[in-house]
């Protein structure tokens, strides 16, 4: 069969999901294997997925595969008040508030002129500018002269204040977290990572040849013990946590517990990498580089707190460690675009980027506040600061099927699988982003969850007598 008839392929797949032959959650084949079966090469075979995707008949999910989502002129159970055919993204999360675009062209004016923007547009290695490792030294320690002041004091935040020389920068988070990745852990060697962790951590893992060792969370985050029992089986050569507004479960380490992981760290001697994306919307808890700085790196990027289109990715590297990480940074590819470097530069100094993350805040903690409202009487967890909670499902409902149920009323959430490393694949939990949707959205998606979750997985049958769940 010829290239150009890939959407051949995609027709009969789409008719055997219409006829049922395919069932909404059922995974597809990896593309290979779907390649070999037809016969085809693998670059038409992912021609033929990305048409699927197109259709609204499947979803891609990092780490996982491919699954059905729904078949065609299938009627959603409880439908929102706009067009079926709309999707409303509870997957991503990317928070957008109304003043940021206006904040931010504010700030960009200068660059405009010409000689400003000239000097910009020259390349930038990845140990970036004076100004730049200045600036973003001090948004990594809090200290930035518009940042509000932290509410910890005490031995627990020790005046932590990395030297502008210990920072590097990427062209966006996900390169600096697999640099740092790259740099510490061999291909066959071990990573411990909290049993729910970031999927990009479990993608990158796979690419790099790094084991993944899940280790025990509870709704406080990462239990400390659990790294002493991981190392007996086996040496792990670092550690990769979020210690704050940990994605999924959005806890944070308490004094207590961080203090106990730090001690722990030391005496394993574990390098550990810091993954900090979220801790903007909790400034007053410190990071774990505050208490074992020698030996952590902690990366961040600007995706979250500004745009996903200025994500500027950065770390805060050990002297010990800064050659091996700078190094896979420039194998890599990944230096920072100079002009979202400037512009980075200039928001930091004025109050722009503080003033778009306490927006944010503002914005997140409302969004918690309606979440808990509409899906009072259940088994969430999440920070009152964060932009994402994890829902424990009913019974009756196992996490995929709920995902595809819900899929067929146009909204995306993600399962516990996703995110789970080891036996907690089978957790009937799901993550529900709040960030990307305006309020109103939000508001009915919401509301149509939990009259899914109020429902059984049997009263979803669609026309044909089949479960629309999967």
């Amino acid at each position: 069969m010829s290239e150009h008839d890939y959407r051949l392929i995609a027709d009969e797949v789409a008719a055997a999901i219409d006829a049922g032959r395919l069932r909404p959650g059922q995974q597809l084949p990896t593309q290979r294997a779907f390649a070999r079966r037809r016969g085809i090469a693998n670059s038409t075979a992912g021609r033929v997925y990305r048409e699927l995707v197109a259709r609204g008949l499947v979803v891609g999910e990092v780490g996982r595969g491919t699954f059905v989502r729904a078949g065609r002129g299938t009627a959603a159970t409880v439908p929102l008040a706009e067009p079926a055919a709309a999707r409303v993204d509870l997957e991503l999360n990317y928070p957008v508030v109304p003043e940021q675009s206006a904040l931010l062209a504010a700030g960009l004016a200068p660059l405009l002129r010409a000689d400003v923007l000239d000097a910009a547009l020259r390349p930038v290695p990845v140990t970036g500018t004076a100004d730049a490792r200045e600036a973003f030294a001090a948004l990594a320690a809090g200290t930035t002269t518009h940042t509000a002041p932290s509410t910890t004091t005490g031995p627990d935040r020790p005046d932590w204040q990395p030297s502008p020389d210990d920072l590097l920068f990427a062209g966006n988070g996900r390169q600096a977290l697999a640099a740092a990745l790259a740099a510490l852990v061999p291909p066959g060697q071990r990573l411990g990572v909290e049993a729910l962790t970031y999927p990009v951590v479990k993608a990158l893992a796979q690419r790099l040849g790094i084991v993944l060792v899940p280790l025990p969370v509870d709704e406080h985050g990462l239990l400390p013990d659990a790294l002493a029992t991981a190392a007996r089986g086996g040496p792990l050569r670092a550690l990769y946590l979020q210690p704050r507004l940990q994605n999924p479960l959005g806890a944070t380490l308490s004094p207590e517990r961080r203090a106990h992981l730090a001690a722990e760290v030391r005496r394993l001697d574990v390098p550990v990498v810091e993954d900090a994306i979220w801790s903007f919307l909790h400034p007053g808890a410190p990071p774990l580089a505050a208490l074992v700085p020698e030996r952590t790196v902690l990366v961040d990027s600007l995706s979250k707190r500004l745009a996903p289109g200025l994500s500027t990715g950065f770390a805060v590297v050990p002297r010990g460690l800064h050659g091996a990480v700078g190094a896979a940074l420039r194998s890599g590819g990944s230096a920072p675009s100079g002009f979202a470097l400037e512009a980075a530069v200039r928001w930091i100094a004025d109050g722009t980027l503080e003033t778009v993350a306490a927006a944010k805040r503002a914005d997140a903690a409302q969004r918690q506040v309606l979440a808990r409202h509409l899906l009072t009487g259940r088994r969430l967890h999440a920070d009152p600061t964060s932009y994402y909670l994890w829902w424990e499902l009913p019974p009756a409902w196992r996490a995929d099927t709920f995902v595809a149920t819900a899929g067929r009323a146009g909204i995306a959430v993600t399962p516990a699988a996703a995110f789970a490393v080891g036996p907690q694949a089978g957790s009937s939990a799901v993550r529900v982003g709040l960030a990307s949707p305006p309020v109103p959205v939000l508001t009915r998606a919401l509301s149509t969850l939990a009259e899914l979750a109020d429902s059984l997985p049997e009263d979803h049958l669609d026309r044909s007598g089949r479960r629309g769940g999967g």
